[in-house]
């Protein structure tokens, strides 16, 4: 946590200069960014034996979690927090690596529709163990109740950035 110490630092400073400065807040903004990086590079780390970045890891989860086994670009992206643009370039990617594969959707041939192809459905099967331990191990320090605690907090403040 050394690096988040020197976040601490600045924000000190910050709020001498500056003293109304909203220094609570700026910690868990600034604690969430820190987090979402060391998240992001553990799974990357994690997935680079299999071919794939956390990006890629999202999209692919997305459709696995999907009980109708497809989903639009659209909803990909509403889904993944990515912008179209990525989406696009992100399906490509994995497209030409034979992991999910489009088609006209059944019920309206202007959409489009993503799937998993049984390549990728493969590579989830593989991965999915390790992904199970690297979760594991960025909750260690979290009891049950502490977590069920975060995810309720999480989800309210991410409910406040909605409005």
């Amino acid at each position: 946590m050394a690096d988040f110490a020197a976040t601490e630092q600045r924000l000190a400073v910050t709020c001498r200069r500056y003293p109304d400065f909203p220094r609570r807040s700026a910690t868990v903004v600034r604690l969430v960014k820190h987090i979402h990086k060391l998240v992001n590079d553990s799974a990357n780390a994690t997935l680079k034996p299999y071919g794939l970045n956390h990006p890629e890891y999202n999209l692919l989860m997305m459709l696995y979690g999907t009980a109708s086994g497809t989903m639009s670009p659209s909803e990909l992206a509403d889904a993944t927090g990515e912008k179209s643009a990525n989406i696009t370039r992100l399906t490509n990617e994995l497209c030409d690596m034979g992991l999910i594969a489009r088609a006209a959707s059944a019920d309206d041939r202007r959409k489009l529709d993503l799937s998993l192809t049984p390549k990728g459905l493969a590579l989830i099967e593989s991965f999915l163990p390790d992904i199970c331990g690297l979760l594991a191990r960025e909750v260690r320090h979290l009891t049950v109740a502490e977590q069920t605690q975060l995810e309720k907090l999480l989800k309210k403040f991410l409910s406040g950035l909605a409005d």
